[in-house]
């Protein structure tokens, strides 16, 4: 006999922050881009594509009209260095340059629907 387990789906949301889409649940924490902000202050898109409770689920065309996902900046910080390296062979061609990323730490505090 195979068992069914009573799994709680979770809350979750797909929204565009910063021109990245990106997949949220309520208390998680996820780094992207720079987004504008000092570290503790509150940030919110409204780009929300999509929101999952588990039992329902609704699709934004492109989005979901008064749905948003508030933010808590948690920190500011750079990213790994990344070197690049240009060679051409026997053209005594060599350039070196390393740069890096500016990112946020985005704590996820409410996911709110327009219901």
């Amino acid at each position: 006999m195979s068992e069914t387990k009573n799994v709680k789906a979770e809350k979750f949301a797909i929204v565009d922050v910063n021109g990245t889409q990106i997949k949220v649940t309520e208390g998680l924490a996820y780094e992207l881009k720079k987004v504008a902000g000092a570290k503790g202050s509150k940030y919110s898109s409204d780009k929300v594509l999509l929101i999952s409770d588990g039992e329902s689920t609704i699709v934004g065309k492109p989005y979901i009209t008064g749905a948003s996902v508030e933010f808590t900046i948690d920190s500011q910080k750079k990213g790994e260095k990344i070197n690049v390296f240009k060679y051409k062979a026997k053209a005594r061609y060599r350039r070196s340059y390393g740069s890096r990323a500016e990112i946020t730490r985005l704590l996820v505090k409410k996911i709110k629907t327009s219901k």
